[in-house]
């Protein structure tokens, strides 16, 4: 897929997509490239972003197709579509020596995308997987270990069914780690998640659940020999740590796996700190 035009923020890809974008900082400093969750956009990192724009890199994250600002289309919501329209914003800016940092479902958009696009292209530096889905989520002959397709169906029947209260139940549970004992939980950081969930297309959300569980990355992984950090907090109740991480670091052929004790999926936010700290020595190796 190749950008065929811009508007402002915003390319056009071939098959008529328009995928939003931001890019701050200095055009001539190593570029950062963050890949949000699901059902999220590219305002999951705005933490991560003014942090890494303070400390002198260019920060870029668009919104996946069918979230957010980007295009509401029908069609396309896989992780080879998700690849093709990175792969077009990125050439669009023309990016080069880019460290690619991927949260969840993001995790597994940069893991095809450097595999398949960046990598041969000689764009990309380093990959960072935060929570990612890879190698494979869904249980299978392959990966035994996996989620029960019932877990993903669950997820679709609730989307269908309300999904405000989906979403808000969601992002107040399991997410952050808000269900566990002693947990300090911040509305704001709730209906921050609600509201950039809720600004996309259900249709897309929908799809979007088998692009993240069943896509298996496990050649994609094989592929990639750029040095790559895995981050994987040991409390994940969305991506669990047992059949992620560990598995996906090995498939590497220069991955480094970072366990953080009692860390929820959602640790980007809940642990900026630390995140920013562990991304800011691996990206200054």
């Amino acid at each position: 897929m190749k950008t065929t035009s811009h508007r402002g923020n915003t390319i056009t890809a071939q098959d008529g997509v328009e995928i939003y974008y931001k890019d701050w900082g200095p055009r001539d400093a190593q570029p950062l490239v963050f890949h949000h969750g699901w059902p999220l956009s590219g305002d999951d990192w705005d933490t991560q972003m003014l942090y890494f724009l303070s400390q002198g890199y260019r920060v870029i994250a668009h919104d996946r197709r069918g979230h957010s600002r980007s295009s509401q289309v029908s069609d396309g919501h896989d992780m080879d579509h998700y690849a093709a329209d990175i792969a077009a914003v990125v050439e669009h800016l023309n990016l080069r020596d880019a460290i690619h940092i991927g949260h969840s479902t993001g995790g597994g958009e940069a893991t095809h995308y450097v595999a398949r696009h960046g990598q041969s292209q000689g764009r990309v530096a380093k990959l960072v997987l935060i929570g990612a889905v890879p190698p494979i989520m869904v249980k299978t002959k392959a990966n035994p270990g996996g989620l029960p397709i019932e877990v993903f169906d669950g997820l679709r029947a609730q989307l269908a069914a309300n999904r405000a209260q989906f979403y808000l139940d969601f992002a107040s549970g399991p997410f952050y780690g808000f269900n566990r004992p002693g947990a300090k939980v911040s509305q704001g950081v709730i209906e921050n998640w609600w509201r950039q969930a809720m600004a996309g297309s259900a249709k897309a959300h929908y799809e979007g659940i088998k692009a993240f569980s069943e896509t298996d990355f496990t050649e994609d992984l094989k592929i990639i020999d750029v040095p790559t950090l895995v981050m994987h907090g040991d409390d994940d109740q969305i991506v669990p740590i047992a059949d992620s991480a560990p598995l996906s670091a090995k498939l590497l052929k220069d991955g480094t796996l970072k366990v953080y004790e009692k860390f929820p999926h959602g640790m980007c936010t809940t642990h900026a700190e630390v995140v920013n700290a562990d991304l800011l020595a691996f990206i200054k190796e």
